[in-house]
């Protein structure tokens, strides 16, 4: 599979599931203003993984009209619980680094399930990606999106609702159907 093609079905999950279903309200703009910066990783190990947050922390540093960067794993970290450990890592170098603050580090795995959650329970899908992946966003940008949306704590318990309304069955063909490009 060609790095072309995981970040076609990557784009392709990011509309038809984040925006279509208005998961995050904001992906929209970023993804019209092609602000949204992909990096396949193939075959990494955690090292890896860790050293393409450092450069993808760097090249947002550089690149201002970036709003955000989706660090692809499409062939490691399938199993849940050792992505976890990388989320972790990862989130603790970024504040070892020092960019707590200036970037906010999101969590998306095809096997995601949230804590205390059943593994079928389609909210789950609020979260489950195509591949695994770590989303870095801009801290600033997050603020001001969240400053001009009324009642922003409402998104998370909204797109939970959404997702049980639409059912397992649906979440999981929407989802998969990103995977034909």
């Amino acid at each position: 599979m060609t790095d072309t093609l995981i970040i076609e079905q990557t784009q392709k999950w990011i509309r038809s599931v984040v925006i279509d279903l208005n998961f995050c309200p904001f992906a929209a703009k970023a993804l019209l203003k092609k602000s949204i910066h992909y990096s396949v990783l193939n075959k990494p190990d955690l090292e890896m993984s860790l050293g393409s947050v450092i450069k993808e922390m760097h090249y947002l540093d550089s690149n201002n009209d970036i709003e955000t960067t989706f660090i692809i794993l499409p062939d490691r970290f399938n199993d849940f619980e050792e992505y976890l450990s990388l989320v972790d890592k990862a989130q603790t170098l970024l504040e070892q680094e020092g960019y707590e603050g200036i970037y906010q580090l999101a969590s998306f795995h095809p096997d995601y399930c949230f804590d205390g959650a059943e593994k079928d329970d389609a909210a789950n899908y609020t979260n489950r990606s195509v591949y695994p992946m770590l989303h870095l966003l801009r801290e600033d940008s997050i603020t001001k999106a969240l400053s001009l949306y009324k009642d922003p704590e409402s998104i998370p318990e909204h797109n939970i609702k959404l997702a049980r309304e639409k059912g397992l069955l649906y979440m999981q063909m929407l989802r998969s159907a990103c995977l034909t490009v």
